[in-house]
């Protein structure tokens, strides 16, 4: 999701996984009650004709782009692939710019801007070509369309709350607070009720370096009321004064993705610069700017690109 001249527009896969939805309303819980539009259908055939995964829209260089992952049917194909838009309109129609080369398997694909216009890209994906272990990956980007250089690891799955059902890290979100820069991800297997929030903390001079990052987590999970926690966004509010993280849960224990949806919290910081998710809200709870129940995306920035 992504707040833009006081408006609210959310990304979003629809029909099976083949086409791309945007919504857009002045408040977070009108979201869920905009129809949308859908602003790319995938080809019929190719590399990108399946499974487009974890759309996400970001605004880059006064134009918008869409980062979506995607394959050919076969799971072990899933690559990152970017839309540009043909117009100022994030709801207008979106040309295919290709394939993001990260040197493997890839899914839920950000960007972490910086004040000077340098873009990196942050990934989910395999450190071989077998299905398992899902690292997090990062490189630095060229422009809002290529990368440049080698894949770069700054999160494996090496804790137990982090390799419930599978060793996963995947979801990457960035979050940035005076001067700091975080990278809130999720862990364990989405499909289960372990599913959490772990977060990276950087304090370093190389973004592309592991020892650059400190773990932290789990720092959003299942109570006994909520399960399956993970794969969040952030958002501002309006009057820019309040953080807000949207997440997904389950509506039971039962393995799978069908009753999976997506609420809102807000959320404060810690004295020492963390933020603070405390628990998720109960499911039955309604919040003031609550979000009703609609089909999961992932968050976006808006940046400028360095000349």
């Amino acid at each position: 999701m992504i707040q833009h001249e006081g408006v609210y527009y959310y990304c979003e896969s629809k029909n099976h996984h083949r086409s791309i939805r945007i919504r857009k309303s002045r408040t977070l819980a009108g979201i869920g009650q905009d129809p949308g539009v859908c602003v790319w259908n995938a080809p019929a055939t190719g590399r990108n004709s399946h499974a487009i995964w974890a759309p996400e829209l970001h605004r880059l260089g006064n134009k918008w782009f869409i980062y979506y992952a995607a394959d050919d049917g076969k799971n072990e194909n899933h690559r990152m692939w970017v839309l540009e838009s043909e117009s100022d309109d994030p709801m207008g129609k979106y040309r295919c710019c290709g394939e993001l080369k990260t040197d493997g398997w890839a899914i839920d694909g950000t960007v972490l801007s910086l004040d000077d216009g340098r873009m990196y890209f942050i990934w989910s994906g395999w450190p071989g070509h077998k299905d398992g272990q899902q690292n997090l990956y990062i490189s630095q980007m060229k422009n809002p369309v290529a990368l440049t250089g080698h894949r770069s690891v700054i999160c494996v799955p090496d804790q137990p709350w982090e390799q419930k059902a599978m060793p996963i890290c995947e979801g990457p979100q960035v979050l940035k607070r005076n001067n700091e820069i975080f990278v809130v991800y999720s862990a364990s297997g989405s499909w289960t009720e372990h599913y959490c929030l772990g977060l990276l903390r950087y304090s370093g001079d190389d973004l592309l370096s592991p020892s650059a990052w400190t773990k932290h987590g789990p720092v959003l999970e299942s109570t006994e009321e909520v399960w399956g926690v993970g794969h969040c966004s952030f958002v501002k509010s309006l009057c820019g004064t309040e953080d807000w993280i949207l997440y997904h849960s389950k509506s039971s224990k039962t393995h799978g993705w069908d009753d999976r949806d997506v609420h809102a919290k807000r959320f404060t910081w810690f004295a020492n610069g963390l933020p603070d998710f405390g628990k998720p809200a109960p499911r039955s709870q309604s919040l003031t700017q609550s979000v009703p129940v609609f089909t999961p995306a992932a968050v976006t920035t808006s940046a400028p690109i360095a000349a």
